[in-house]
C-alpha cells in the first residue's frame, strides 16, 4: 500500500465540564461540519464514517452524522476505552491507505458523567476484570477506583524502580497547564505551579494528587482524511500527510509476567512507535511535537520512555532538562493534553490529530510550535488498544 493519505480537514468542539455540554449527537455534529468547512469538501463526497464513543447507546454515531446529512454511506461505531477516538482515525485511514475509498470521515464523542470512569453492567464478566485481578497481586490494599489503582499504581512503580520524585510528575502537571492556557478549546486553562499541584488533595498518598489527574470531560473532535489524488482532484490541502500509523493490543507476557507498568500499555506503545517509525523512516530524533496520552501525569513520563524519547527510567532527567517543552527537544501536548485540555474518551485521539493538524500546518496561534515538519500522535485504551500516528509535513 503505496498511496499518501493526506488530513484534509480537522474539527473540534470546545471541552467543557460534564453536564455543561451540548448532548453528543449535537456535539457530533458540530465537530463534523467544522471539519468539512475546514476541508471544503461537500458532505456528499464522503464515502465511509468512522464513529468513537464509549458511554451511549448502540447507533450513537449515526445520531450525530443524521444532523449533517443522510447520504446512506456505511456508518461504523467504534469503542476501544480510551483510544476509540484514534481507532475510529485507524480505520478512515485504513480504508483510504487501501483504496477501498477514497475520502473517509472519522469523528467522535463523548458525553460524560462526574466521577470516576465505571462500567454500566454488573451481571457479566468486567473486559478490565484480569487487569484489575493482576494489579491487585502487585499493589495490594489498595482501595483506589480501578484507572486510579493502575496508573498511579504504575507511577509508584516507577518511584521505586527508578527513584522517580512526585515533584517530577508535579512539573509535568504545571506544564500541561502552561501549555493549556494558550488553548482556547481547553477545559482548564489556569496555569498552576508544581507546588500547587502537591498542595492538592492527596488522593493517594505520596503518589497521586488530585490534579495529577484528568477530569471527565465532554466534547467532539473529527478528521476527514483522503488521498492524494481526491485532493488533488478537487482542490484540497494536501499539507498534512499521515506517514504511518498501527494499532497494537497486549502481548501474552502482559499476564505471564505481570508490571505495573506494562499493565498500563507500555509494551503496546514500544510495538506501536517501532512500527511506526519504520513505516514513517524517522526515529524520535525527527520528531518536532507529540500529543501524547497523559490521563495521568505518571503516564506522561512512563510514556516518554515508551515512544524511545528516552532509556527506560530516563524519563525524570528529561522532563529535568525541560526537553518536554517549549525550548526543549520536543515540544509534548501543547494543547494541554488530556490534563487540562480534558479527556472525552471518544474524542480524545481525534483532538489530538486536531493539535498536530494545525501544529504542521502553521495555524496553532501563541501555541505555534516553530517550524513544525514531523509530528507524533499517541492514544491509549486500557483493555488494550494503543495508536501510535506519524504525521508530516508535505513538501
Amino acid at each position: 500500500m503505496t498511496r499518501n493519505v493526506m488530513v484534509a480537514g480537522v474539527g473540534m468542539i470546545p471541552f467543557a465540564k460534564p453536564g455543561a455540554s451540548l448532548h453528543y449527537d449535537e456535539m457530533g455534529a458540530h465537530a463534523i461540519r467544522d471539519a468539512l468547512a475546514d476541508s471544503g469538501i461537500d458532505y456528499s463526497l464522503v464515502q465511509q464514517a468512522f464513529a468513537g464513543y464509549v458511554y451511549g447507546d448502540s447507533t450513537c454515531g449515526q445520531s450525530a452524522l443524521y444532523r449533517v446529512g443522510m447520504t446512506g454511506i456505511p456508518v461504523v461505531n467504534v469503542n476501544n476505552n480510551c483510544a476509540t477516538g484514534s481507532s475510529a482515525l485507524f480505520l478512515a485511514h485504513q480504508a483510504v491507505k487501501s483504496g477501498m475509498v477514497e475520502c473517509a470521515l472519522a469523528f467522535g464523542f463523548e458525553e460524560m458523567q462526574p466521577g470516576a470512569l465505571k462500567s454500566n453492567w454488573d451481571d457479566r464478566p468486567r473486559s478490565m476484570a484480569r487487569f484489575i485481578e493482576v494489579a491487585d497481586q502487585l499493589v495490594p490494599d489498595c482501595d483506589q477506583p480501578g484507572a486510579i489503582r493502575m496508573f498511579a499504581g504504575a507511577g509508584q512503580t516507577h518511584m521505586k524502580k527508578y527513584g522517580t520524585k512526585l515533584e517530577t510528575f508535579a512539573k509535568i502537571r504545571a506544564k500541561a497547564s502552561q501549555h493549556a492556557a494558550r488553548n482556547p478549546l481547553a477545559i482548564f486553562r489556569k496555569v498552576v505551579t508544581p507546588e500547587e499541584v502537591l498542595a492538592s488533595p492527596m488522593v493517594w498518598e505520596g503518589v497521586l494528587t488530585r490534579l495529577m489527574a484528568c477530569p471527565p470531560t465532554c466534547g467532539a473532535a473529527a478528521a476527514l482524511v483522503v488521498s492524494e489524488a481526491f485532493a488533488k482532484k478537487h482542490g484540497l490541502r494536501t499539507d498534512v500527510m499521515i506517514a504511518g500509523q498501527a494499532l497494537t493490543t497486549d502481548g501474552a507476557a502482559l499476564f505471564d509476567k505481570p508490571d505495573m507498568i506494562d499493565l498500563v500499555g507500555f509494551g503496546m506503545t514500544q510495538s506501536a512507535s517501532r512500527i511506526v517509525y519504520e513505516q514513517a523512516g524517522i526515529g524520535p530524533e525527527d520528531i518536532d511535537v507529540i500529543e501524547l496520552h497523559d490521563c495521568f501525569a505518571q503516564n506522561e513520563l512512563i510514556t516518554y520512555e515508551g515512544l524511545g524519547l528516552c532509556d527506560k527510567g530516563e524519563g525524570e532527567k528529561l522532563v529535568e532538562r525541560g526537553d518536554n517543552t517549549y525550548g526543549g527537544r520536543w515540544v509534548v501536548n501543547p494543547s494541554g493534553g488530556l490534563l487540562s485540555k480534558g479527556h472525552p474518551l471518544g474524542a480524545t485521539g481525534l483532538a489530538q490529530c486536531f493539535e498536530l493538524v494545525h501544529q504542521l500546518r502553521g495555524t496553532a496561534g501563541n501555541r505555534q510550535v516553530a517550524d513544525a515538519k514531523v509530528a507524533l500522535q499517541h492514544n491509549l485504551g486500557l483493555g488494550g488498544a494503543c495508536v501510535v500516528t506519524a504525521y508530516k509535513r508535505a513538501a
